[in-house]
């Protein structure tokens, strides 16, 4: 079985780092996935006889790393289901993007419309059928002026299809190594990661905030030119 990292666990749930390319949920690939991967966990560590119960709460796009909660019970579920209804339930990303940007913080706001037959979104006029209203804040960390490289913390609004990368790339800023709405960073890993999660507890209702940063390798080695996040 693939390692798993934990970075929390207790009766109620649980919260692991994705690694990039591992999906979220079985899909027509066939790969393994991050729900089979934690129900292997779980019965294993636990001598669990015949099927874990494990409710899939939220999903991270294949390519894309970082903090991901599941829930052990069903009650477990139905509260952060609720939570992600109610915006209780609140992602950060860290994301590397092409090129200086001039404001240090912002909103971008856009409509947003899903190719269901090409599994892209873009970017619409509002009056458009099905279009979706998309909101994120940005914070720009550091810029790296030898490879015209931004470090962006995204809080998201709202969680459409591909948001943040469909919304950084019509701003002028794709993330690099995006294979699908990049320019730069062609046959790298996309530099987006989830993390930080912060939820109530499911049982004790206490607000818990939970933190997972990629390795600083690679184009994440402009993480050494951060003091803290």
């Amino acid at each position: 079985m693939q390692n798993l990292k934990v970075i929390y666990e207790d009766n109620h749930i649980i919260v692991v780092e994705k690694p990039p390319n591992i999906p979220s949920q079985s899909d027509k690939t066939g790969d393994i996935d991050m729900l089979t991967l934690v129900k292997q966990y779980i019965k294993e560590k636990y001598n669990k006889p015949g099927n874990v119960y494990l409710g899939l709460i939220h999903r991270l796009d294949r390519p894309v790393g970082g903090i991901m909660i599941f829930a052990k019970t069903s009650k477990s579920a139905g509260r952060l289901s609720e939570q992600v209804r109610e915006k209780i339930f609140k992602k950060k990303y860290l994301a590397v993007v092409d090129g200086k940007i001039e404001n240090a913080n912002g909103t971008l706001e856009d409509y947003l419309y899903k190719d269901e037959r090409n599994n892209i979104s873009k970017v619409v006029k509002k009056e458009k059928k099905n279009a979706k209203i998309a909101k994120l804040d940005y914070e720009v960390i550091t810029y790296n002026k030898l490879k015209d490289l931004s470090l962006l913390k995204i809080n998201l609004h709202t969680g459409r299809h591909h948001q943040i990368r469909v919304q950084l790339a019509n701003f002028g800023h794709s993330i690099f190594g995006d294979q699908k709405y990049g320019t730069r960073g062609n046959g790298k890993q996309i530099a987006l990661w989830a993390y930080e999660l912060t939820i109530q507890h499911p049982i004790s209702k206490e607000e818990i905030t939970f933190k997972d940063l990629p390795e600083s390798v690679g184009t994440w080695c402009i993480l050494k030119d951060v003091d803290s996040l």
